[in-house]
């Protein structure tokens, strides 16, 4: 049988950067998102030097299932596959058939010759046979309608009762794409970072998140201000169909004035009005009781996103604990913001 018949499956190993119709063919897929596109890649590899390297399974010459894939290389934490890091999900996509399970097995195929110490998928998709997966998080997302006061009913009263109140404090909201607003930003990120006792991601990042996502109209920063100060902001990213809630930060010393649901509610209505259909509001951790209550008070649906770590030398899974808190938190927050800064700058790249 020919190489190019339409019936036998063929892989690749692709880079989007390097792909001049990389997003025209991966938007193809319904459940793809900015994460699977090409700015994400030039973030991450832009901001901390990981090789890109996306699977891709073609039929004759159509795409019909692709892993977008990070080679991270590090003297610390060794060699591997992350699809994506620091993402909270990126699903493998299928887009005619079931061809996904064989490029899965591609994939680890080659990262074992590639000699990746393991390979990890983030995915609200069932892998390996629906074997237990090695950690689970949650996640939320919310259905969007141009009828924004049927969306504010569904909200818990709780919720509503603090848009009211943060809609009498005095704040203006602000919606923008600028590197002064991605700065402003960065300032209550790692103001929250540090009270979180974690260290902020590098400067360079959402320098990069600005060049490649925001100046490119996939993301908007949305800020609460008093007095013309920024007290909450959020990034989102968006195309087409779908937004992801991606960060948010605010200042303790005003929480009573609720400046984030403030922030969230405008952004709701702000993407409903650009036909923005499904948001999602990022991962949470199992254990996070307080985050959970927070993203349902919204009217959201809850789902399981399911990460594998699939040990190459082993040739098995792998469970793992959710690191975000323990006691390091306690070291992190007694840090001055300066070596704070430092340490996240450092770590990051090691960690993925």
């Amino acid at each position: 049988m020919p190489a190019d018949h339409p019936l036998l499956l063929s892989f690749r190993q692709e880079s989007p950067l390097a792909s001049v119709n990389w997003d025209e063919r991966i938007l193809k897929a319904p459940a793809a998102s900015v994460f699977h596109c090409t700015a994400w890649a030039k973030v991450l590899s832009d901001t901390y030097g990981f090789t890109p390297i996306y699977f891709t399974a073609l039929r004759g010459s159509e795409l019909v299932s692709a892993i977008p894939l990070m080679e991270v290389e590090s003297w610390l934490t060794g060699k591997r596959g992350v699809s994506l890091p620091f993402t909270d999900e990126c699903a493998p996509l299928d887009f005619t058939d079931l061809s996904g399970a064989d490029l899965l097995e591609e994939t680890l195929r080659v990262g074992r010759t590639r000699k990746w110490k393991y390979a990890e998928f983030r995915s609200s998709k069932k892998l390996f046979n629906d074997a237990p997966p090695s950690h689970i998080f949650l996640g939320h997302k919310l259905k969007l309608s141009a009828d924004t006061d049927a969306l504010f009913n569904r909200f818990d009263s709780a919720v509503r009762r603090a848009l009211r109140k943060a809609e009498q404090a005095g704040l203006t909201v602000e919606f923008s794409q600028t590197l002064d607003a991605t700065r402003d930003y960065y300032s209550l990120h790692c103001k929250t970072r540090k009270e979180h006792g974690l260290p902020p991601q590098p400067f360079q990042f959402f320098r990069h998140i600005h060049a490649h996502i925001l100046a490119q109209n996939l993301g908007v920063i949305v800020s609460a201000k008093l007095r013309g100060r920024a007290v909450a902001a959020a990034l989102f990213f968006h195309n087409e169909s779908e937004a992801i809630y991606k960060f948010g930060a605010s200042d303790d010393a005003v929480l009573e004035l609720r400046a984030n649901n403030l922030v969230m509610w405008e952004a709701i209505k702000w993407l409903a009005r650009q036909g923005t259909k499904l948001l999602r509001f990022g991962r949470t951790s199992a254990g996070n009781e307080g985050l959970r209550r927070y993203k349902l008070g919204w009217g959201t649906e809850e789902y399981a996103i399911n990460y594998y770590k699939f040990d190459l030398r082993k040739n098995a899974l792998v469970a793992e604990k959710d690191g975000a808190a323990g006691w390091h938190n306690k070291i992190f927050r007694s840090l001055p913001m300066c070596l704070l800064r430092w340490t996240g700058s450092v770590l990051y790249k090691h960690s993925a």
